[in-house]
């Protein structure tokens, strides 16, 4: 009888062959299926020729390869391809056989599916994966929450195929993170915070380039520089390689040549709305999910640009190179701010959802492998380990000594766009959340008197408890 495998994955577009690569090649033998069982014959004969694979045509035959507990990773469609999955599997496993889920789930749906699939006797796992294409083959960021017991059973190979961090590249960029939907709602936070930062670069971006006219080549420079420095991250990085590619055909920098229309998949906007149901300000992400919004569109925005009116004015060019650090500050405020906002939602979810999140692990889960990864990932660890309940990253004395710095070039940066015209959303609202979060007093005193009067929706009071209504007609004072 040949040896049974350690670990079954179904699914093999490029992340989840890439997985079952990186899999075998810490030393695991696996087995893999395919709805289309031709990509598992060309896996076999092609990437993974020769290595500890099992090729599989049907799910019986992929649970019968596995040993036991069997560990059967899903990397299909999320949504109703995996309900399908589980449905077609459950008949086929034993008790203590574990399922998990390493799609862009919501983190509601891993929340349901962990509770039905233990009821019938199996655990399950619901895991970000981060890092792409190239994070699943090489080492990715792994986010995994679902059945407490299953972790002892997976960590050995999740460890194994995560990247490395640390001064001997020996700490995996893996650690459970919580019961349940914990681990997709942490990989969801990634990537609104991801969202926060390619919008607050294109914004310095679109800074330097439209008001200090830099050219790619320049921008290059600028950015090679800043990766050097605090602002080091793989977006800092990947954004200076773009500068440098040129079009194969008209010679002309590629980036120029893509046309301003963005896409997105949808995390972003679940952790907006999530946001907006636990009452929490998470603005960063949300102003990047409409700017992506108005990218879209670009028919109306090209009307506009002939019809709509603003200013003409432009930068003195003479102070480019104070202008560029300006916004490099501005980037790094707001990148602060971005996250402190991803913290504080965490912290927020995990308190209606009875998650124990360890938020500095959670923070050093993000030092590799992933998008979001950046230096600065060591200093939320630190603010953590310094005060596990800490309520917001800016009060930690390294952040709020950062953003202190940087306000007044900050400021600089949002009055300029405004005098010249050119829409900083990002750069602006993590601005006002700084601002409205140092003010121990804002108007909505005037709000609620509002409410009050037209729909008798009662106030607090500063002076004494008890929840008070007026009769604001009566008390008014006549016109006149």
């Amino acid at each position: 009888m040949p040896d049974l495998a350690d670990f079954g994955l179904i699914g093999l577009a490029v992340m989840g062959e890439n997985l079952a690569l990186n899999v075998e090649s810490r030393g695991f033998r696996v087995a893999v299926f395919n709805r289309t069982t031709e990509k598992v014959d060309a896996l076999l004969v092609g990437r993974a020729a020769g290595k500890k694979f099992i090729g599989c045509h049907s799910l019986p035959e992929l649970v019968g390869s596995l040993s036991s507990p069997r560990k059967i990773m899903l990397m299909v469609k999320a949504g109703p391809a995996v309900d399908e999955l589980i449905e077609q599997l459950l008949p086929l496993l034993a008790p203590g056989d574990i399922l998990i889920d390493g799609g862009n789930t919501h983190f509601a749906d891993t929340e349901r599916r962990t509770k039905y699939v233990e009821s019938k006797g199996l655990l399950y796992i619901g895991t970000g994966v981060s890092g792409g294409e190239e994070g699943a083959l090489k080492g990715p960021s792994l986010m995994p929450g679902g059945s407490p017991a299953a972790w002892p059973h997976v960590e050995k190979i999740f460890k194994a195929i995560a990247a490395k961090v640390g001064p001997k590249g020996d700490i995996p960029c893996c650690e459970w993170v919580g019961p349940r939907g914990a681990g997709h709602y942490v990989k969801m936070i990634h990537n609104g915070i991801e969202y926060g930062d390619m919008q607050l670069i294109c914004e310095a971006y679109f800074l330097l380039h439209r008001c200090l006219g830099l050219t790619s080549d320049a921008l290059y420079e600028v950015f090679d520089n800043w990766n050097q420095g605090e602002l080091d991250s793989y977006l800092i990085e990947i954004t200076r390689d773009i500068f440098s590619v040129k079009d194969d055909q008209s010679g002309d920098f590629l980036v120029d040549r893509i046309l301003d229309r963005a896409g997105a998949k949808g995390t972003g906007k679940w952790m907006s709305q999530l946001a907006l149901d636990l009452g929490v300000p998470s603005t960063l992400v949300t102003e990047a999910v409409y700017a992506r919004s108005m990218s879209a569109m670009k028919d109306e925005r090209v009307k506009a640009s002939k019809l709509l009116a603003g200013p003409r004015g432009a930068l003195d060019k003479g102070d480019r190179h104070k202008f560029i650090e300006q916004v490099r500050q501005a980037l790094y405020a707001s990148k602060i701010c971005s996250y402190a906002q991803g913290f504080v939602q965490m912290r927020h979810a995990a308190e209606e959802m009875q998650w124990p999140l360890d938020y500095g692990r959670i923070a050093l889960l993000w030092r590799g492998g992933c998008i979001i990864r950046a230096r600065f990932l060591e200093r939320i660890k630190e603010a953590f380990d310094a005060n596990p309940k800490l309520e917001n990253l800016l009060f930690a004395p390294y952040f709020k000594d950062a953003v202190e710095r940087a306000q007044p070039a900050w400021r600089r940066v949002v009055l300029a766009a405004v005098d010249l015209g050119r829409p900083v959303p990002a750069f602006t609202t993590a601005l006002t959340y700084y601002d409205s979060l140092r003010e121990a007093r804002l108007p909505h005193n005037l709000l609620q008197a509002q409410r009050d009067y037209f729909g008798a929706h009662e106030y607090e009071r500063t002076d004494k408890p008890g929840r008070f209504h007026t009769d604001w007609l009566r008390k008014r004072r006549g016109p006149g």
